[in-house]
């Protein structure tokens, strides 16, 4: 099981009160319902190994010299040469990260990073490269494009809530949005996510580029029918496509996930120790974490 972290942490920090607070008044609601959300997922699914994969970049370097509007929405301030932008987050949330992560150590859940480089990234390159069925954690879209139903690898989503979790399989991604997984990357590519600031092709909707991808098979089919008469694209679509190929060329690479990453070396097998109990229970006290650290460690228990 592979957890993209951060999502699932604001959306444990958004889910419940900032009044839920430690001894010394630091707010620890994120930490507590990201505890309750694994222990509700490991609990549920029964995963023999459980990875947290963490943004060491939010917005890569990288991503945005190839689209300079990726995430520039959720920019705090601009870079000024000195350091890198900061993303728009809460300060009550800010102050919980590190905490998350002390914990997540403590119960010896594996968290996985890579330099320049988003948690999707690391997902993608596990995910890729597993050697056993794989469950991705995300509330994000962009992870579907991982989704493989050959090599069992599928997408817990937590889009509609902890209590609505959805199963996303190829078939559900054909069943929603008319392309494959392995064509989900090129789609979102024309059609564009104004939640990481990229505006698509111009003119190009989700209708329209299912069916370009299901004639001409991908990113580079559709653009060079674009560019032959005759192809059975409508006129003005052709153009809109033309118009929009340097930009597509561009946004790909940033759209599509890493898959050969080189990340250290890490256990992501899920193992309680007496140790780890006595760490966590330091850690509840310490944070006042109550019965969510004891459902986590419950959950985590596997003997």
């Amino acid at each position: 099981m592979l957890l993209d972290t951060a999502a699932l942490y604001f959306r444990a920090f958004h889910g419940l009160p900032e009044t839920i607070t430690a001894p010394d008044g630091t707010p620890v609601n994120a930490v507590r319902g990201l505890l309750d959300i694994v222990a509700r997922l490991v609990g549920e699914f029964a995963p023999t190994d459980l990875v947290a994969c963490w943004d060491v970049a939010w917005r890569p370097a990288w991503r945005v010299e190839l689209i300079s509007s990726y995430k520039a929405h959720r920019v705090a301030e601009p870079a000024d040469g000195a350091r890198p932008a900061r993303e728009i987050v809460p300060d009550a949330l800010t102050a919980q990260v590190p905490i998350i992560a002390q914990v997540l150590d403590a119960l010896g859940v594996a968290r996985v990073g890579a330099d320049d480089h988003e948690a999707d990234d690391v997902i993608g390159t596990l995910a890729a490269t597993a050697t056993m069925p794989v469950d991705v954690v995300t509330s994000d879209r962009d992870l579907f494009q991982v989704v493989d139903d050959a090599r069992q690898v599928r997408v817990v989503s937590t889009a509609r809530g902890m209590r609505d979790l959805e199963l996303v399989t190829d078939a559900v991604i054909r069943t929603k949005y008319g392309v494959g997984a392995a064509q989900y990357a090129d789609f979102a590519t024309l059609r564009g996510d104004p939640s990481d600031g990229l505006p698509g092709v111009t003119g190009i909707g989700e209708k329209s580029a299912a069916t370009l991808l299901s004639r001409f098979g991908d990113l580079e089919g559709v653009l060079a029918a674009a560019s032959k008469v005759g192809s059975g694209i409508p006129v003005g679509q052709a153009a809109k496509l033309r118009a929009g190929a340097e930009y597509a060329r561009r946004a790909a690479p940033a759209v599509r996930v890493v898959r050969d990453l080189s990340l250290p070396q890490f256990d992501g097998v899920i193992r309680m120790t007496d140790e780890r109990r006595r760490t966590g229970a330091d850690l509840a006290r310490r944070w006042g974490l109550g019965r969510s650290m004891d459902r986590a460690i419950a959950a985590l228990t596997t003997e």
